[in-house]
């Protein structure tokens, strides 16, 4: 048995963070009697004066309906999740620990955070992960928290988008989380009632998404929503960064819902306009689902811990929370299935993922008093 653990939440905030943090101090507090120290800003809390604090019952009163984390978080910093890169960032916050008098590490965060987790286990420090990511991407998990309250935002503005794309005839493009899974706007187009749904797991040609707008426009729909994962990448091309000039680990994506609107006016004459949802999709109050589910992780974390496991991570599984290796939970990304269910749902429904065997639109005529006509093969 720990008598005293730490917690470490890391990489992007998501709602849920502060719920996880209250179940494991309750749980280890009452129910196991150990105690509980917070590390501030990530793992670099761990370096230099350690930044961590013990949290109490107190301490944790009122967290579960709040967004962000209590701890502050950090996704850029001095660790690697690559071994032997950075042994000596790893020595210094082992030491700091044994300093503290930590016993165990629980590791609340996504893919990054957990191969970081996986380096401390691997020098032999007990960990005990959590599953946290917006884009439900980990894999040996069906779910993470946060991922639930981030559709329900998307899903939000696709219905605010729908009323003023159909009161002034226009296209409006939703630009949503999704560095290399299009779980979001999957999720969020379906529930939403979007046209045309843009993914990293199904590369898109432009052709095909104009004759999705052409084809409403033919039958009698004037408007047309389309939502787009900032990591979807059209055919023939690259995924779309703000700062290309940054180095790679520091680049952010972005535009790619500024270009589709820039391509679809040339190729449609359509008045466009793109909103772009960013950090709206991590703030905020957690829903219901998010605040039970992480409770649910946290809870289960503890008495993981409690009974001797180390290593490993929790995760949901037909229903239940079991324990997985924390390698097998990071091998992996769980992308969209191209041929999946929901994808194949979606098509039935007449939504468009802009394929290129999609395409029917070939031009644009534009008569002599500038009023556009569509024609399409076929």
């Amino acid at each position: 048995m720990y008598k005293k653990i730490a917690i470490v939440t890391g990489g992007g905030d998501a709602p849920g963070l502060n719920a996880v943090i209250r179940a494991v101090v309750k749980t280890a507090v009452c129910e196991h009697g150990m105690h509980v120290i917070g590390i501030e800003d990530g793992y670099e809390g761990l370096l230099g004066a350690p930044r961590a604090r013990e949290l109490t019952n107190t301490d944790v009163r009122g967290l579960l309906p709040r967004g962000g984390t209590i701890l502050g978080t950090r996704n850029r910093g001095k660790f690697s999740h690559l071994p032997g890169e950075t042994d000596g960032v790893y020595q210094e916050a082992l030491s700091n620990l044994q300093k503290l008098g930590i016993e165990g590490l629980m590791v609340v965060g996504g893919e990054g955070t957990l191969g970081i987790a996986a380096e401390f286990d691997r020098l032999g420090f007990p960990i005990m992960a959590v599953p946290k990511t917006i884009d439900n991407d980990l894999a040996s998990t069906e779910l993470t928290f946060g991922f639930a309250t981030a559709l329900d935002i998307a899903t939000e503005a696709l219905d605010r988008l729908h009323t003023t794309a159909e009161s002034h005839d226009r296209v409006m493009i939703l630009e949503v989380m999704g560095r290399h899974t299009g779980w979001i706007a999957l999720h969020s187009g379906i529930a939403g009632g979007a046209d045309v749904i843009l993914i990293p797991e199904i590369p898109f040609s432009m052709a095909s998404v104009a004759d999705k707008v052409v084809e409403r426009e033919r039958a009698g729909s004037n408007f047309s929503i389309i939502v787009v994962a900032e990591g979807a990448i059209e055919v023939g091309h690259e995924q779309i960064y703000q700062d290309k000039g940054a180095a790679d680990h520091a680049a952010r994506l972005g535009g790619i819902g500024i270009y589709c609107r820039a391509q679809l006016e040339q190729l449609t004459g359509k008045e466009t306009r793109c909103v772009v949802l960013g950090h709206l999709q991590r703030g905020g109050r957690p829903n219901a689902f998010d605040r039970m589910l992480a409770t649910n992780f946290g809870a289960c974390a503890v008495r993981a811990f409690a009974s001797g496991k180390r290593g490993v991570m929790v995760a949901l599984q037909a229903a239940d929370v079991v324990t997985v290796p924390i390698g097998e939970a990071i091998a992996n990304i769980k992308n969209v299935p191209p041929s999946g269910q929901l994808v194949q749902t979606a098509r039935d429904i007449g939504i468009s993922f802009g394929s290129p065997d999609e395409a029917k639109c070939h031009r644009v005529i534009e008569s002599a008093d500038s009023a556009t006509t569509l024609e399409c093969k076929g």
